[in-house]
């Protein structure tokens, strides 16, 4: 059940790959919403994607696919904030979610 707490994203899949994980998340009581949260909670929790992502890029150790992550990452913030998009962030001192405006400025929420 959504909170006045929370915030939309939109994130772009392959209809496929959409399809055959909501069929999946039906048949474990979950919809892709609450499925995203889990994994989002538990790679917070862990510092890191929780689990190994080795296989699905080929050639690469996992220091280099967690660079290209990361640049990765780095890369679609900085368009965003060219924008002016804001930015969902979190802030693991206080524990909570802000956006990032594209001055700097943080919004809590």
């Amino acid at each position: 059940m959504a909170t006045s707490k929370d915030v939309s994203i939109t994130i772009h899949i392959d209809r496929e790959l959409k399809e055959t994980a909501e069929s999946l998340f039906d048949k474990l009581g979950l919809n892709m919403s609450v499925a995203f949260n889990m994994f989002l909670r538990k790679a917070i929790n862990e510092d890191a994607i929780p689990f190994p992502i080795t296989g699905f890029v080929h050639n690469l150790s996992p220091d280099a696919i967690t660079t290209a992550f990361s640049n990765a990452i780095d890369s679609e913030i900085e368009t965003n904030l060219n924008k002016g998009n804001p930015i969902a962030r979190y802030d693991v001192t206080t524990k909570r979610a802000y956006l990032e405006l594209s001055d700097g400025t943080r919004e809590y929420l």
